[in-house]
């Protein structure tokens, strides 16, 4: 079983308070993060975006795979994970929408098929507990 992690510290009260986010890998390390981040648009990370990051990378090499197993070789992948934090009834994330654009040679319909199955079988998909869409563009 492959193992990862990432970890933060929180200091203070919620509104007034300052965390810091870090990744197993070092990719972060000691970002930092709060509540204007979060709700009030200030600049700096959000546990959202790095939700949306997550799920945009893994759905991008589910995708690639599940292609590869038909054969056909994507020359690029770019995928955006749009996630809505819904603060009605407390704040949950109802939604992630995948904007896609694949370039890659091969059957249109087959490569929508793949992307598909990529939606709803990449493991970050798998965790999320809401409501996923896509939009896919083929070039």
């Amino acid at each position: 079983m492959i193992k990862k992690h990432g970890s933060a510290e929180w200091r203070g009260g919620l509104k007034d308070g300052t965390g810091r986010i870090s990744t197993e890998s070092g990719a972060l390390a000691g970002q930092p993060y709060g509540f204007n981040t979060r709700f009030e648009d200030q600049a700096g990370t959000n546990p959202e975006e790095l939700i949306g990051a997550a799920h945009a990378a893994c759905f991008s090499m589910a995708f690639s795979n599940i292609l590869g197993s038909k054969g056909i070789v994507p020359d690029k992948i770019e995928t955006k994970s749009v996630i809505s934090l819904s603060m009605e009834d407390g704040p949950s994330i109802e939604a992630a929408h995948l904007v896609v654009t694949v370039q890659a040679d091969g059957p249109q319909d087959e490569i929508e098929a793949c992307a598909k199955e990529a939606e709803t079988g990449c493991p970050v998909s798998k965790v999320l507990d809401c409501k996923i869409t896509m939009d896919l563009t083929v070039a």
